[in-house]
C-alpha cells in the first residue's frame, strides 16, 4: 500500500472505500452483486506500425536484450490507468473501491509443452517506472521462474498447498476464504501475488499465434479488468486523409466490470490507449507524467 495514503474507516488493505457513488451504481452492486453478471466485453484493432518500427530501432541499441509488443502493451495499460482512475477501481461486499496502487499480473507459462505448469505472475509500476525499468523487472521475474518445471514459492507454492488437502476439508476452507474476501479480511498470504487482486490481468495469445479472446472475470477477488492482445496481422485501413494503407494490427479484447465507471469513460480510456501505441515514444516517460491526450 502506499505510504502516503492514510486508511479511514471502511478501507481495505488494498483500496479506500469510493463514499460518492451515483445511485444507480449503489442500486447495480446489490441487483448485480457478482461480478460475472456485470461483464462487458470490447473489441478493437490497433495499429502497430508505428510502434513496431519505434521498437525495431530501440532493440538495435541494445541487440543483447529485446522489448517486446507484450512489455509495450503492459506499460500502455499502466500509463492509461495511472491517467485514468476509475479504472483502477474494484466491488467487493457490494461496495466500491479505489486500489492504493495500479498492478499487472499475466500467466506464464514454465515450458512451451501441453504438460508444463503455469506460474503467477504479478507486479506494482511505480510512477517513476519507464517501459526499460519495467521491462527489464518483466524480464527478470519471467527468466526466475522458468528455471525451474514446478512452483518454488509464492502464491504458486500456496495453492499447490491447498490442492493437496482432501475435498472434505477443501470445501468449508474454501466458504471461509470467500467469506474473508467479501468482507476483505483475507490474510496477505493468500492475496499477495494472486491474480485475482490485480489492476488487469493481461494475456499475449499472439505469443503462442492465437487470436485475442475475451477471458471471462472471477467474482473471487478484486480484479475487474481482463485484457487480451492476439497475434499481430497485415490489415487494410483508412487512414485520417481518407487513404487506405496495408498496416499491422493487433486485435485487442478486454473483458470489464461495467459497475466500476460507464461506457463513455470506458471508451475515453481505450482512446487513451490507442493514442500511445500510435505515439510510442511516449512509453519512454515515467507513467506518472501525463501524456497530455484531448479526449475531444
Amino acid at each position: 500500500m502506499s505510504e502516503t495514503v492514510k486508511r479511514r474507516f471502511g478501507d481495505r488493505r488494498d483500496g479506500r472505500w469510493v463514499r460518492d457513488v451515483p445511485g444507480l451504481t449503489t442500486i447495480m452492486m446489490h441487483l448485480m452483486p457478482n461480478r460475472t453478471a456485470a461483464e462487458v466485453y470490447v473489441n478493437e484493432k490497433i495499429d502497430v506500425t508505428e510502434l513496431l518500427q519505434w521498437l525495431e530501432k530501440k532493440n538495435a541499441q541494445h541487440p543483447e536484450y529485446k522489448t517486446t509488443l507484450m512489455h509495450c502493451f503492459i506499460v500502455a495499460i499502466a500509463r492509461m490507468i495511472r491517467e485514468r482512475p476509475k479504472m483502477n477501481r474494484f466491488i467487493q461486499g457490494r461496495r466500491m473501491y479505489e486500489r492504493y496502487d495500479i498492478s499487472l499480473s499475466f500467466v506464464a507459462k514454465r515450458r512451451f509443452s501441453d504438460h508444463a505448469e503455469e506460474a503467477l505472475m504479478f507486479f506494482t509500476p511505480k510512477d517513476t517506472d519507464t517501459l526499460d525499468s519495467l521491462s527489464y523487472k518483466i524480464a527478470g521475474q519471467v527468466k526466475e521462474t522458468k528455471k525451474s518445471e514446478h512452483s518454488t514459492g509464492g502464491i504458486d507454492a500456496t495453492v499447490d498447498a491447498f490442492a493437496k488437502i482432501p475435498r472434505l476439508l477443501l470445501i468449508p476452507i474454501i466458504g471461509i476464504i470467500r467469506c474473508l474476501d467479501f468482507w476483505g479480511v483475507n490474510p496477505k498470504f493468500l492475496t499477495d501475488g494472486d491474480t485475482n487482486y490485480s489492476t488487469v490481468l493481461l494475456t499475449n495469445l499472439g505469443s503462442i499465434k492465437g487470436p485475442a479472446v475475451y477471458h471471462h472475470l472471477n467474482d473471487y477477488g478484486t480484479n475487474s479488468i481482463v485484457a487480451a492482445i492476439g497475434t499481430i496481422h497485415k490489415e487494410e485501413l483508412v487512414m485520417p486523409d481518407g487513404s487506405k494503407q496495408i498496416r499491422d494490427v493487433v486485435d485487442l479484447g478486454a473483458t470489464l466490470d461495467e459497475r466500476i465507471a460507464d461506457g463513455f469513460y470506458f471508451v475515453r480510456s481505450l482512446k487513451l490507449v490507442k493514442h500511445i501505441f500510435a505515439h510510442p515514444e511516449l512509453l519512454d516517460q515515467p507513467i506518472g507524467e501525463p501524456s497530455n491526450f484531448d479526449f475531444k
